[in-house]
């Protein structure tokens, strides 16, 4: 019988990056305060937010026995991690400085094995190297709402799309969720992904 995979994230992209790669997982939403949570560097805050989400919910009755995946994603950029931004102007001034320069998508990644209580955490980088979109292209950007609902105010797999010129590193990083490191998490814990395939 497959081992249950849960979610600890509302992020559709997680969602669908998960089921693309062969697994069903349940999404359990962690409800953990972000802006609550502080660390030293931004790889670092990816991997606590990520521990905070998968320790919430493990805990919860409803993911007994289950595998519990905790993710988060926050955009490195001259040392400061940017996560969703606030609102319209601040994901109007963070394109304008990105434009034409390279930042580190961390996203921290935590298993926990809910029947063993084992865990397995580790960060993700993928290095992204944004385009020169026009004041007017990014305005339109910010106006159609999809920038204030990611990390670092941009996705690879949306409007945005045109406006990286490059990655370096896993491409699902950036959408929020490393399979191959997951399938490493997953490993750590006596775990092939293969048998959690549906």
């Amino acid at each position: 019988m497959t081992r249950r995979l849960v979610l600890a994230s509302q992020s559709p992209a997680r969602l669908g990056l998960l089921r693309q790669a062969g697994l069903a997982p349940e999404v359990i939403v962690s409800g953990v305060d972000e802006d609550a949570i502080s660390a030293p560097t931004p790889g670092e805050l990816a991997l606590v937010l990520a521990e905070a989400k998968a320790d919430t919910v493990a805990a919860r009755p409803e993911a007994a026995g289950a595998l519990v995946v905790g993710c988060d994603s926050v955009l490195e950029l001259d040392g400061e991690a940017l996560g969703k931004p606030a609102d319209a102007e601040e994901a109007t001034a963070r394109w304008k400085s990105m434009r034409g320069r390279a930042g580190i998508l961390q996203t921290g990644h935590c298993v926990i094995d809910t029947a063993t209580g084992q865990r397995a955490a580790a960060t993700a980088s993928t290095t992204v190297r944004f385009g020169e979109p026009t004041d007017a292209e990014v305005a339109a950007y910010v106006a159609s709402g999809e920038p204030l609902y990611v990390a670092g105010a941009f996705t690879l797999d949306g409007r945005s799309a045109p406006f990286i010129d490059s990655i370096d590193g896993n491409h699902g990083n950036v959408i929020g969720l490393s399979m191959p490191l997951l399938r490493r998490l997953l490993g750590e814990l006596g775990i092939s992904i293969t048998d959690l395939w549906v």
